[in-house]
């Protein structure tokens, strides 16, 4: 993903090492010499050097490099180009730049680790950017133990054609295989054929679908589905929703309403890898009208950037859960912030 980052700093850092080992040469020919009889050859003479440890400074600085402000600074600009270019908001860009800095400029390193201390210290920014992520199966059993016998629930937000629905019937899949038992709500009502398509999944899983008319309230489709399964003893509900654009308030408000009557336990936004910036504007929406707890990005196979995770895991203060990887039920992984960190190619 930040195959071109990682050669940039490849080739940065070893620019560094170079200009530092010619500032210590040019240092070392400004010594006072003299010429030594026994080893026929000239040495620093030690008596003209007012400070009896510059020698073994010299010795140490030629193995070891120190980033001073301006270097760093030529570097930064490359850096958040393509920072930019890998989807990462510029705000999330510069946050990274910035801890950066502080973590490498005037720090001496030795040469040989100059480039591993950089991938290093840059790997532990995007550690701390993202958000450890729950685990939703634990949180159902934990509930599913409370004597109240409520079902867990959980609604599904996003804009059209993120792929919510499919990632909805692979949480359902993915449950199945953990022996949680599950009810969906199709409580899109609005788009065409949504209704069907979510019935289709459920024949394919084995997994009840409640279902109205087109038209009818969303909010009375995702009740209807939590007394089904408080009925029925189910474990899960899980809430489908009409994709929204987030710049449409009032469709939005709908969505809220579903929330406020359905009370969900987690609220998650399923967005797409490969939408860049975009991204960051449709989750804060959604976050700003009802509260996310966590994120789904679909198409993260195809994706080659990597940036649209750092930055809505940055702006949301919210986990990554899943990450969609294909179109089959069992194309969904659990988010793991070192494996994702790898796929990065730092």
């Amino acid at each position: 993903m930040f195959g071109k980052l990682k050669e940039k700093l490849k080739n940065w850092t070893r620019k560094v090492s170079e200009k530092a080992v010619e500032e210590t040469n040019k240092k070392q020919a400004e010594l006072p010499m003299k010429f030594d009889v026994g080893k026929q050859k000239y040495e620093p003479d030690v008596k003209k050097i007012k400070e009896p440890s510059f020698i073994d400074k010299v010795t140490s600085k030629i193995q070891r490099v120190k980033i001073s402000d301006k270097e760093f600074e030529v570097y930064s600009e490359e850096l958040e180009m393509l920072l930019l270019e890998n989807n990462v908001a510029l705000e999330v860009a510069e946050k990274m730049i910035k801890e950066l800095k502080e973590n490498i400029v005037g720090k001496e390193l030795l040469k040989k680790e100059v480039e591993e201390e950089i991938k290093d210290s840059f790997k532990d920014i995007i550690r701390n950017i993202l958000i450890d992520p729950f685990d939703i199966v634990e949180k159902i059993k934990e509930k599913s133990l409370d004597q109240s016998k409520e079902p867990y629930v959980i609604l599904f937000c996003g804009i059209n054609g993120t792929g919510k629905t499919t990632t909805i019937a692979k949480i359902a899949q993915h449950l199945k295989n953990k022996n949680i038992s599950c009810v969906i709500a199709a409580a899109d009502t609005f788009r065409a054929a949504s209704i069907e398509q979510i019935k289709k999944h459920g024949d394919k899983l084995g997994i009840k679908v409640i279902a109205n008319e087109y038209g009818s309230d969303p909010a009375s489709v995702g009740f209807d589905a939590i007394k089904y399964a408080k009925k029925n003893l189910i474990n899960c509900v899980l809430i489908d929703t009409a994709g929204r654009m987030h710049t449409s308030k009032n469709l939005l408000k709908e969505i809220e309403k579903v929330a406020r009557v359905c009370k969900p336990d987690t609220k998650i936004f399923v967005g797409e890898s490969i939408t860049g910036n975009d991204a960051i504007e449709q989750v804060r929406s959604f976050d700003w009208e009802i509260g996310i707890d966590g994120i789904i990005l679909t198409k993260a196979d195809i994706d080659d950037k990597g940036g649209t995770a750092l930055s809505v895991g940055y702006v949301t203060k919210k986990p990554i859960l899943y990450l969609g990887t294909g179109q089959e039920y069992d194309a969904i992984e659990v988010f793991d912030k070192d494996k994702f960190i790898e796929k990065l190619g730092l």
